[in-house]
């Protein structure tokens, strides 16, 4: 299918359901949509989107690109539907390709910004991180949001992803291919960095 035509039909659903509150999609909707059925195809775009927007909007190091990530992760989920295999969750299948989305996205931004500017310049707006996004979950608070941004990007996105989207160890060992020792020790410096952080802005 034609990408422009994908994309009028992923025009972002209404947000009306709390991103952690996504509707469980039946085996049938999936298997529907990996033959090709849009319209099984938007009940998964609007079962997740809110989900993916909050993922996204955390994961980059500019959140203002979160829904055209979110928006190619979801035309690269359209077209690799016709591999995925049950014994995967699709929700950890689907933020694998999301997870890919953002980090590539980082590595554009973080070569643009290299590109246009000296190098002083190009440190300092690494990353950008503290700009508190609107679609966040109304309960994150901008301290929250901006100390969760300062966490390092191996940290973070596991922390995410465990924390936050409440992938299993052993899911995400499979998502990233990194072990789960490793994966305990990443979310521990991220608990303890944000710990730390969150603490001085209570004082």
């Amino acid at each position: 299918m034609d990408d422009i035509v994908l994309r009028f039909n992923l025009v972002p659903p209404p947000l009306l359901r709390s991103p952690a509150q996504a509707a469980a999609l039946d085996s049938a909707t999936i298997t529907r949509a990996k033959l090709g059925d849009i319209d099984a195809f938007t009940r998964i775009v609007e079962a997740y989107y809110a989900r993916c927007l909050r993922f996204a909007a955390s994961m980059l190091r500019n959140p203002d690109e979160a829904e055209d990530v979110v928006q190619d992760a979801f035309v690269r989920l359209y077209r690799a539907l016709p591999r995925y295999e049950e014994r995967q969750r699709f929700e950890s299948w689907l933020f694998q390709i999301l997870g890919n989305c953002c980090r590539t996205a980082n590595t554009v931004a973080v070569r643009e910004s290299i590109r246009s500017s000296d190098d002083e310049r190009a440190l300092a707006q690494l990353p950008a991180g503290d700009r508190a996004d609107h679609r966040l979950d109304n309960e994150w608070s901008i301290a929250v949001r901006q100390a969760l941004a300062e966490v390092p990007e191996y940290n973070r996105e596991i922390f995410v992803l465990h924390y936050i989207e409440g992938f299993s160890y052993e899911e995400i060992e499979r998502m990233t291919g990194v072990k789960r020792s490793a994966l305990k020790m990443r979310v521990k410096r991220a608990s303890d960095f944000l710990r730390g952080r969150l603490g001085k802005v209570d004082r």
